[in-house]
């Protein structure tokens, strides 16, 4: 039989469902490979004891020998993003302030999973409380790319990102704010899938209204895993009144077969600077969605970017301030807070009430402008990163293509268009660089049609090998 870490969740679930593998089997093999990789990357932490998952792994055996499955994912191993609270298991947020701290309860999407049947064996290595798109923290250390170690994973869900490239798991959740899921997916030649927000309830901190910049979402190996575990994740959940019900999203072949307008966003005519190849790398996708029978061309907003980038950083600062204020205001935790958080709680501490206002009104007038663009296209395209991986020993690139970085995420802007209008995105691998470093882009649809961005990026997805790829430190371990 195939190695079971071949499989991705789809295909990993037929066989278990069908008793063509046993889920202790599974879980045997993913042990192994997760004791020889993953102290080469990092991307696990805070995992539950072999002796604990296979007795778990064989009580859902018996189960289904009795005719019982619980749900899509029975028998599947998941490891969950490290800001996502799992009963019994040790969630640090990356920070040393909660280094030893094991909720007694779930986030609602790890109720849903664990309701589906997967085990959960552990977490994701992710950046402190999530800040930054390079996942290293000062309780588990620096996660690395499985294609060059050296290299950044990126981040928020870098963990996630690594641990799918290196076959360590089959699916994984992740989350995005500024790009968490977009990023990582890039640099790991893997998907991420932002979904429309609301689409995937989350259990609300002290503020469960103003704040609608992030949202939880799944990652893959496939177009196909990526929609398995959305529709676990997704619909209408009371104790967050943002969430809305959806049925299932389903892949219409047809879709991407038919077509389409889409407009490539580029640099933002001249406004984002590129690592070099990255643009190139992009543009060549760009010419098998032509190949596939859709039309196209250069778009740009009838918007101010940095007017844009004003807004975002006001909403991101004041958000985090009014989050981590107690923490900030205690001299003997505040301490503990990395330099980038400090700076966003006193940029938000010092914006007004009109200044939360007119972000506000940016970026509605943002979302409107996205609608226009719509009325030309049926899809969106921006790249995904505007440098491929860099060095993991570094806290974020202080320059792209000779122009200064002058926050620690401006070196990342090009993903605040979809996270600020709410829009479905969904990042997809582009290729590598003469490096071999992967990079990709976004495929951003009009609001709500999650379904439509999953079609056609299964059509592209079809269309390529991208995802076939393995990175020799993982095809190695296969053999």
């Amino acid at each position: 039989m195939t190695d079971p870490t071949r499989l991705g969740a789809a295909a990993l679930s037929v066989s278990l469902r069908s008793g063509a593998l046993s889920a202790e089997g599974v879980m045997r093999d993913y042990l192994a490979r997760i004791e020889r990789l993953n102290p080469r990357i990092n991307a696990l932490i805070s995992l539950r004891s072999n002796e604990e998952l296979l007795a778990e792994a064989r009580l859902l055996d018996r189960e289904r020998a009795a005719g019982t499955i619980r749900g899509p994912l029975h028998g599947v191993p998941i490891a969950i993003k490290d800001l996502s609270e799992a009963k019994g298991i040790r969630c640090t947020y990356g920070s040393p302030l909660y280094r030893d701290f094991v909720p007694d309860f779930d986030d609602i999407q790890v109720e849903r999973i664990r309701a589906a049947g997967a085990i959960v064996i552990g977490k994701t290595n992710t950046p402190e409380w999530g800040f930054g798109s390079h996942s290293y923290n000062p309780v588990f250390g620096v996660t690395r790319n499985p294609y060059d170690p050296a290299q950044s994973a990126g981040g928020s869900s870098g963990g996630a990102g690594a641990a799918l490239a290196a076959r360590l798991v089959p699916v994984a959740d992740g989350s995005d704010m500024m790009g968490s899921l977009r990023n990582p997916a890039a640099f790991n030649n893997v998907i991420g899938f932002r979904p429309s927000f609301g689409r995937i309830p989350a259990l609300p901190g002290r503020d469960a209204y103003l704040n609608q910049l992030a949202t939880l979402g799944p990652m893959g190996r496939s177009v196909e895993d990526v929609v398995l575990l959305l529709n676990i994740q997704s619909g209408f959940d009371p104790r967050d009144p943002s969430s809305f019900e959806s049925g299932p999203v389903t892949i219409d072949p047809d879709l991407a077969r038919k077509g389409g307008r889409i407009g490539w966003l580029g640099d933002f005519s001249g406004y984002l600077p590129f690592e070099p190849g990255v643009l190139a790398l992009n543009e060549k996708a760009l010419g098998i969605f032509e190949a596939m029978g859709f039309s196209v061309k250069a778009a740009t907003p009838a918007f101010d970017m940095e007017r844009l980038w004003w807004a975002w950083t006001t909403l991101r600062s004041v958000f985090t301030a009014g989050s981590m204020r107690d923490t900030y205001e205690d001299p003997a935790r505040r301490g503990s807070l990395k330099p980038e958080i400090l700076y966003e709680v006193r940029n938000g501490l010092r914006a007004s009430s009109a200044d939360v206002f007119e972000a506000s009104a940016i970026r509605t007038a943002w979302y409107q402008a996205m609608l226009k663009l719509f009325e030309r296209f049926d899809y969106l395209i921006a790249p995904a990163a505007q440098v491929f991986p860099f060095d993991a020993d570094i806290p974020w690139p202080r320059e792209i293509a000779g122009r200064h970085m002058d926050t620690y995420h401006r070196w990342m802007e090009v993903v605040i268009g979809p996270s600020m209008a709410g829009l479905p995105v969904a990042a997809l691998p582009a290729g590598f660089s003469e490096g071999g470093l992967p990079n990709g882009f976004q495929l951003i649809g009009p609001p709500r049609a999650d379904a439509r961005v999953l079609s056609v990026a299964a059509g592209y997805e079809a269309a390529t090998d991208w995802l076939d790829r393995v990175p020799s430190l993982a095809q190695d371990a296969l053999e």
